[in-house]
């Protein structure tokens, strides 16, 4: 039978930990043919799961008793309070707090039978003697469970005491020498006062002490020499440039948007405010909240907006080739991984795909999460000219209070402006009154009018390309043009597919113009172009011959690759359409 030697093999073990930390005893495990030496001297007196036992589960059983489903086996699972101290089908249980002896999971540690042991010889796997005495404590001292240690609320820990006298100068020292002590080691003996003020000057500004620095602090004898030179770097701005570091490297700080042509990114305003952030001593919720969500906030001030760069660090494409919706999933998932890397101390990406194997996030939770920076309006496609949006314009003090005078005074003009005010409808409907009792109204002539062009006919001529000097002299080429009737040196030229030229079809008046396939009319690439401040407005009738046609009706604007600057008419393939007026598309911009 087992029973007996098994259960006198786990108390000679539990009795060779109670004896001493440095002790060294005899594992019989079943089925053993000589004792097993087990070195105990680096099993921590007090075993945390979450520092020692978890990254053993983790690495050396989950692979067979982990969250993925599809490999499990025996319905164990170590990820799971419940699954790992539960009943198995086999009515024992894997982990019973406080009782080794009717732990399965130390009998199998500690077996060398190949049918019993854990980890299994195929998984070419293996637990070291001080890995299963730690798995042995754990369980003997109560198999204390711990949610991941991201997710524990921080406490100041007791003050470890230490066997050396005299080394330890504050509560820091005596954490530092408890660790020495546990592995065995001692202090070293103090360094020279040249080398600490250049440790302390690297540590705290990531530059080199001066000579001036060196030749100060070795003068200085007064007991608080070296404390002085920490509050001096300190107040140092080297300092907040200094801590920033790794803090921009962990919110992917660049200058430049990363994908292909790799253009410039003005984020520079967001680093030093994380720099001033630091000098500043800004309290850690503020720093995290106003990073993640300070543009949310009540009133939000333009520092609070500026803070959230943190979330637009990520790589930008100005490619025209891509999706653009695919790589606008792509920022808002580098938001969601940044987060979880960043703020909750957990990689979510896997859980993109799946429900994470080793950290406690479902796939419905990283979508939850995705959700949220999905709000954003935004494209995937930037733009090569102007700050992709959204974006928040930083100026300086002069300029703001400027501005401020500006915004001031058109908040009292703006009121007047609005066309549903009273004023509006009053006029609207007198003119309303006077054409109705007309019995034949009037022709609306429209103030103004810069362009007629009622496409009746296609006036033709013959244009000679540009010479090419590498070829021969090419012929005439035929060009359609528009007689436009309001200023008649302004004309229309068509183009498109050679084989699919604009027709001349009857129209609502008169003729038209049917553009087949990807023809178009094109009206001077200097014309009609507006600033913000004058208004314009346009008219044209359109008959579609196609149901689900879809594209530009009157584009004057960047382009994609612009921004969209500009206004444009689109026909949606529904049949609706859409008036934009853009200064960066989409969210620097004004669509109904």
């Amino acid at each position: 039978m087992r029973g007996a030697p098994y259960n006198r093999r786990v108390r000679a073990f539990r009795f060779g930990i109670a004896i001493s930390l440095g002790a060294a005893i005899a594992l019989v495990a079943p089925a053993c043919r000589k004792p097993v030496p087990a070195a105990i001297a680096g099993v921590p007196d007090v075993i945390d799961f979450n520092f020692h036992v978890k990254p053993l589960l983790s690495d050396r059983c989950f692979k067979c008793h982990g969250p993925d489903d599809r490999v499990r086996k025996a319905s164990l699972r170590f990820d799971i309070r419940d699954a790992a101290f539960g009943e198995l089908p086999s009515g024992r249980r894997a982990v019973v707090a406080g009782d080794t002896g009717r732990s399965e999971l130390v009998r199998r540690i500690l077996s060398t039978d190949p049918k019993v042991m854990m980890p299994a010889p195929d998984s070419h796997l293996t637990l070291t003697d001080t890995e299963r005495a730690i798995l042995v404590r754990w369980i003997e001292q109560g198999a204390e469970w711990k949610p991941h240690w991201a997710f524990i609320p921080p406490s100041r820990p007791a003050v470890p005491k230490t066997s050396t006298d005299g080394w330890a100068r504050n509560e820091i020292d005596r954490f530092v020498l408890a660790t020495l002590e546990s592995h065995g080691l001692r202090p070293s003996p103090e360094a020279s006062r040249e080398t600490l003020v250049r440790r302390a000057s690297m540590d705290l500004t990531g530059l080199p002490p001066t000579l001036a620095e060196i030749d100060a602090f070795v003068a200085d004898q007064s007991p608080n020499a070296y404390e002085r030179v920490v509050d001096r770097l300190l107040a140092s701005a080297a300092y907040g440039e200094r801590m920033a570091v790794e803090w921009l490297d962990l919110a992917r700080y660049a200058d430049s948007h990363g994908y292909q042509d790799d253009g410039m990114r003005t984020m520079w305003p967001w680093r030093d405010w994380v720099i001033g952030a630091f000098n500043r001593n800004m309290p850690f919720d503020q720093f995290v909240t106003w990073q993640l969500a300070g543009d949310l906030l009540p009133t939000a001030t333009d520092e609070q907006r500026l803070a959230t760069g943190f979330n637009r660090n990520h790589m930008q494409s100005q490619e025209g080739g891509i999706v653009a919706e695919e790589y606008r999933v792509e920022y808002v998932a580098d938001r969601v991984n940044t987060l979880g890397r960043a703020f909750l101390g957990v990689s979510v990406e896997c859980a993109r795909c799946h429900d994470h194997k080793y950290d406690p996030i479902s796939q419905k939770d990283y979508f939850r999460l995705f959700s949220f920076f999905n709000s954003v309006n935004e494209t995937g496609n930037i733009p090569y000219s102007g700050v992709p949006s959204p974006a928040v314009m930083v100026v300086d003090a002069k300029t703001q209070a400027a501005l401020d005078r500006v915004r001031a005074e058109l908040a009292t003009l703006e009121p007047a402006l609005r066309p549903e005010g009273a004023a509006f409808d009053r006029r609207f409907s007198t003119w309303l009154a006077e054409v109705s009792a007309s019995p034949r109204p009037a022709e609306v002539a429209p103030r103004g009018l810069i362009a007629h062009l009622p496409l009746d006919q296609a006036v033709r001529s013959m244009e000679r390309p540009k010479a090419d000097p590498k070829g021969p002299p090419k012929p005439p080429q035929e060009v359609a043009a528009y007689a436009n009737l309001a200023t008649p040196r302004q004309r229309g030229t068509s183009g498109g597919d050679k084989d699919k030229r604009p027709e001349t079809v009857p129209g609502r008046f008169g003729n038209a113009q049917r553009l087949p396939g990807d023809s178009y009319i094109t009206i001077g690439k200097d014309f009609a172009y507006f600033e913000r401040n004058q208004p314009f407005s346009l008219s044209l009738w359109v008959r579609i011959d196609k149901e689900g046609t879809a594209g530009p009706l009157i584009a004057r604007s960047g382009g994609l690759a612009n921004g969209n600057r500009g206004y444009e008419i689109l026909l949606r393939a529904d049949g609706t359409l859409s008036a934009g007026l853009h200064h960066v598309f989409p969210d620097n911009s004004i669509e109904i």
